[in-house]
């Protein structure tokens, strides 16, 4: 059995897209479930859509998620140059079309555009219109050819479709699927720009480059009779297809820029590690055999098998996405953690309290980490608050009962010295037990009194420790005010 070879074939045209990222996750994970090489090739002869910066985007990209390429611009490995506009400068692509021209499979065409938009189209089996394109170049004489050649007229090279018939191709996901020749269209091989088409282009490539598996979107999957048609007038082998299901939104519509998610950097810009992303990428269109859910890239490279892939369009959700991305937290290392939590805890908290205790609070109670400054703004000062919030059923307290039983414990965390956390809390259920309170009753009304929310990433005496005695005190007194004015 040959080695397995596939290839990532971006584009340089902006951020890197979830679907894109999908791909070169999907290939690299069929390549190296396999022991087999990933290759990347960038496909840049669409020049009207080149974006300056978009080439560094792609490295840094497969670089943060780990999806290492083993050959590509920067690593030859012997099929370069890896970029098609230097292939495209070397003759390569026009050299197999004037190839195809000679076997009778290929012709030149000088239609205008305007010729072309008078062009009506035909309508296909499934009632869509297809603009098909009527071979009025192909019978041009040798003599006429040559003769608009001569002159410079503006011209590309069309291959040359079958008309009657159907062309059977076979992906590996959606099975074989057959469309009737007459919808084939005799796409243009090579542009009057003198540029390849990305069709013919990557035909070229993949066979020059050995490719053994084409993994791409299903968008392709029209497109792969005309891939195939190419393929057989070289008399090449055809390689496997994998074309991966379409992904939407929470709406069951496309991805798009204005989802706010349709990006990798999108995704980190929003607190989303990478790690996380790239596990959830992984499920977007594949499910393991025992439906597990977190993996790392080692654990997804063991267990890709891509025939577990689905035909059915996969839903970016965001909330399953947060709750990955939570699991991810709660496992990472503290110190990293901390690294990454105290720019946004220092967002939110400029008084001179220990960070690191804060930053030990959220750890657990955060998806993303935009999510801290929301959580803890309390510490650098208590928002307007009602005092309804004193009012819980389960802890079985009222605005009535947290005035009462704040002003017993004042004069109490008055004379108290050791604020830690637990000594604090020894303290303070001491005290419900001796007055005959339950321990909620006690450290629901403190909790309110210092952050006047009802979600705090901590208890009542670890915002105690963290705020320090002075603080703390100057906020119950205030609270008791607050509730006296009721």
């Amino acid at each position: 059995m040959s080695t397995v070879r596939t290839r990532f074939a971006p584009s340089p045209t902006g951020r890197m897209h979830v679907g894109n990222l999908r791909t070169a996750l999907y290939a690299y994970l069929i390549a190296k479930h396999e022991n087999g090489s990933f290759m990347l090739r960038i496909e840049d002869t669409d020049q009207e859509r080149f974006v300056d910066g978009a080439l560094e985007i792609i490295y840094r990209t497969l670089a943060k998620t780990g999806l290492i390429h083993d050959e590509g611009p920067d690593k030859d490995g012997g099929y370069g140059p890896y970029v098609q506009s230097e292939r495209n400068a070397q003759g390569i692509y026009l050299n197999y079309a004037k190839q195809l021209i000679e076997q009778g499979d290929a012709y030149y065409c000088f239609c205008t555009k305007e010729r072309l938009d008078s062009l009506k189209a035909s309508v296909g089996e499934d009632g869509k219109e297809i603009a098909v394109y009527d071979k009025h170049c192909l019978h041009l004489s040798r003599e006429e050819v040559e003769a608009k050649l001569a002159a410079g007229e503006p011209h590309v090279i069309r291959f040359n479709m079958p008309t009657e018939g159907n062309t059977t191709f076979h992906d590996d996901i959606y099975g074989d699927i057959t469309v009737p020749n007459n919808e084939l269209d005799d796409l243009i091989l090579i542009k009057s720009d003198g540029y390849p088409t990305y069709n013919f282009a990557n035909v070229i490539d993949d066979h020059l480059m050995g490719i053994t598996h084409v993994v791409r979107g299903n968008e392709y999957l029209s497109s792969s009779p005309k891939y195939n048609r190419i393929y057989e007038a070289f008399g090449w082998e055809i390689p496997t297809y994998v074309h991966c299901p379409l992904i939407t939104n929470e709406e069951h519509k496309k991805l798009s820029k204005r989802s706010g998610h349709s990006s990798y950097e999108d995704l980190t810009d929003q607190g989303f590690l990478t790690e996380a992303i790239v596990n959830y990428v992984a499920l977007l269109g594949w499910c393991p055999e025992d439906n597990r859910e977190i993996f790392s890239l080692e654990e997804l490279v063991k267990e890709f098998d891509y025939h577990h892939m689905s035909k059915s369009p996969a839903v970016f959700d965001m909330t399953k996405l947060k709750w990955m991305n939570g699991e991810y937290i709660k496992a990472m290392d503290f110190d990293k953690f901390c690294d990454m939590a105290l720019p946004f805890v220092k967002e939110a908290v400029k008084s001179d309290l220990d960070l690191k205790k804060i930053v030990q609070m959220v750890k657990t109670r955060i998806e993303v980490f935009p999510d801290i400054p929301a959580l803890i703004d309390f510490f650098e000062e208590v928002p307007e608050y009602d005092v309804s919030m004193y009012t819980h059923k389960k802890m079985k307290t009222n605005p009535e009962l947290s005035l009462e039983v704040l002003k017993k414990i004042l004069p109490v965390l008055e004379d108290f010295e050791d604020y830690t956390n637990d000594a604090l809390y020894d303290l303070l259920c001491g005290f419900a037990k001796e007055n005959g309170y339950k321990n909620g009753q006690i450290l629901w009304p403190i909790r309110t009194a210092l952050s006047g929310k009802q979600m705090t990433p901590a208890g009542a005496t670890e915002i105690l420790e963290v705020l320090g005695k002075e603080e703390s005190m100057k906020r119950l007194h205030a609270a008791v005010e607050k509730l006296e004015c009721v």
